[in-house]
């Protein structure tokens, strides 16, 4: 028996509805949720997620600025800009897309995002307060990943997850998210990548698989194990002479296949991807509620009782912070 089609564009709609109350109950309050995205040079790529970014906060009734600069723009206009999107009050959330011209420091820049409003959750701030448990901002596609199994009632308390994949924007995350002492967590989680020996005899022990290793359809059948959750957090664009544009799309994970052995499995397109776009939208407004001391996720008003950190980012050296980053790169291995 086929295994049922986790849907991420289903659940990304579900949690449109649910921040459509929250930035209604937020204008009431004159507070319209805003996000700027950057963008430096002229990547398609690039170019389509910024227009998809744009979209997607045109739909919620965000306030919305895109801001493109040519290719050549120095690393100092660019921390500029951010220094005026951090004091710019109708901006709750900042994202600078990646990956950015060779010549500019993509950590300096990650580095002068205020916390408050790195919606990516890339900052170590964030990055920080997520390997502890504390509130901050998850990044994206990870915190999208475990609303997914969430809502799908594959509820990863109890069972044993192995993500392959140790990059910083989707595994180690991911593995840090599904861990934590929380309700939507509480998972075992072993962390396997490609330098991991004799990968199936690892993937075959997941009760939930998380394929992120940016490797077209590595995982086969024989790595899953029998009635297992997959996930696959894979886009790996591959030539096929048959489709209309001579290229295709496909995950980490051999999707025909796996689908017959596994009991739940989310496409590629249409599985991971909408929810990066709607979870990034959710940190924006909870950037929002949390700057006009609103309690998030609720459609009312309400004082929230959770002590600010008495320690930002603009109270600690920057050369602190830049020791703590040599190792931070948005890379998959």
């Amino acid at each position: 028996m086929s295994a049922s089609i986790i849907k991420g564009s289903e659940i990304a709609e579900q949690i449109r509805e649910e921040l459509r109350t929250e930035i209604a109950a937020l204008k009431e309050k004159g507070i319209t949720p805003g996000l700027a995205v950057v963008l430096v040079g002229e990547d398609p790529a690039s170019q389509s997620y910024v227009r998809m970014k744009g979209k997607a906060c045109e739909d919620l009734g965000l306030f919305s600025q895109t801001i493109i600069r040519p290719a050549d723009t120095s690393e100092d206009e660019l921390l500029s800009l951010i220094d005026s999107l951090n004091a710019d009050p109708r901006i709750h959330g900042i994202l600078v897309q990646l990956p950015l011209p060779k010549h500019i420091d993509e950590n300096k820049v990650i580095l002068r995002i205020d916390p408050d409003k790195d919606v990516d959750g890339f900052h170590p701030i964030n990055v920080g307060k997520m390997l502890i448990g504390e509130p901050g901002f998850l990044p994206c596609t990870p915190h999208g990943i475990q609303e997914m199994l969430v809502r799908s009632g594959n509820d990863p308390e109890g069972k044993h997850v192995v993500v392959v994949g140790r990059s910083n924007i989707v595994g180690k995350p991911v593995a840090a998210i599904l861990v934590q002492k929380k309700k939507g967590a509480n998972a075992t989680v072993t962390l396997a990548h490609s330098r991991t020996k004799d990968l199936a005899s690892i993937t075959r022990m997941g009760d939930i698989l998380v394929a992120a290793i940016g490797s077209p359809e590595l995982i086969k059948a024989d790595m899953v194990k029998e009635g297992a959750v997959v996930i696959d957090v894979g886009s790996n664009r591959i030539e096929d002479p048959s489709a209309k544009k001579g290229y295709r799309w496909v995950g980490d994970v051999d999707f025909e296949n796996v689908k017959e052995k596994a009991s739940a499995i989310t496409p590629v397109p249409g599985g991971v991807g909408p929810m990066t776009i709607v979870m990034l939208m959710k940190n924006t407004v909870l950037s929002a509620s949390r700057s006009a001391g609103v309690t998030p996720g609720q459609g009312r008003a309400a004082a929230s009782k959770r002590p600010r950190p008495p320690v930002l980012a603009s109270n600690v050296p920057r050369a602190v912070w830049s020791m703590s980053m040599k190792t931070f790169k948005h890379t998959i291995p």
